[in-house]
């Protein structure tokens, strides 16, 4: 694994415009299995296709010119909370598909209570969705990720979820002390407010860079 020095990260100078929490609509349940789910209905991403939205997580890793200058792509996604991003691993064709996994570094919020510090096996990545699935010290399954697109006139309707805890009866037992001591409600309304906010910057940055990348591969 490779060795990233965590920390909050510094002010780059990104000028953005953030999208706010009523840009959606979100919400929590307890699922029939006993886990937690905050859930997000996005605005609708005009200008953005479901084929960039998988190119962009298969490319995660590189440099971006954006307001005139070079960046790492992963900060321009969240200049205030992303620190890093890299595929710990491919799959066994070596593409970044079901197999490969992620190592995602950041702060939510910008709050050291919430770091983020997860290597998340690929389960799933084409053009109706994206699942990956975060481990605790890179050992238990402890969160699940379903982000789900579909394409319309203006963009793309984008939905996604983070389910925390583990099927069973033994969690429904844990789960208020679970909350407790490591995802509690004010946690997941980070997640949310986070992810709205990353999500909502693909259209400042993400149509332009894809015909660049995708220019310069034929």
């Amino acid at each position: 694994m490779k060795y990233v020095k965590l920390g909050l990260p510094p002010n780059r100078g990104i000028t953005w415009i953030k999208k706010s929490l009523d840009s959606a609509e979100y919400g929590r349940e307890i699922l029939d299995d006993g886990r937690i789910k905050y859930w997000i209905r996005h605005e609708i991403l005009a200008g953005v296709s479901p084929k960039m939205l998988v190119w962009w997580f298969q490319h995660l890793e590189g440099e971006i010119e954006y307001q005139g200058k070079l960046y790492d792509r992963y900060h321009v996604w969240h200049p205030e909370d992303h620190v890093h991003v890299s595929y710990e691993k491919r799959n066994d064709s070596g593409l970044i598909r079901p197999g490969a996994v992620l190592r995602i570094v950041e702060y939510l919020g910008r709050k050291k209570r919430y770091l983020v510090n997860v290597i998340s096996p690929i389960e799933q990545l084409d053009e109706t969705g994206f699942i990956h699935n975060p481990k605790l010290y890179g050992i238990f399954p402890l969160a699940r990720m379903e982000y789900r697109f579909q394409e319309i006139k203006d963009g793309t309707y984008y939905e996604n979820c983070l389910i925390v805890g583990w099927k069973g009866n033994s969690f429904r037992l844990l789960r208020t002390i679970f909350e407790f001591l490591f995802f509690d409600r004010k946690h997941g309304h980070a997640w949310i407010k986070h992810n709205i906010e990353e999500v909502g910057q693909f259209q400042n940055f993400l149509p332009e860079l894809y015909r660049k990348e995708n220019e310069i591969l034929r």
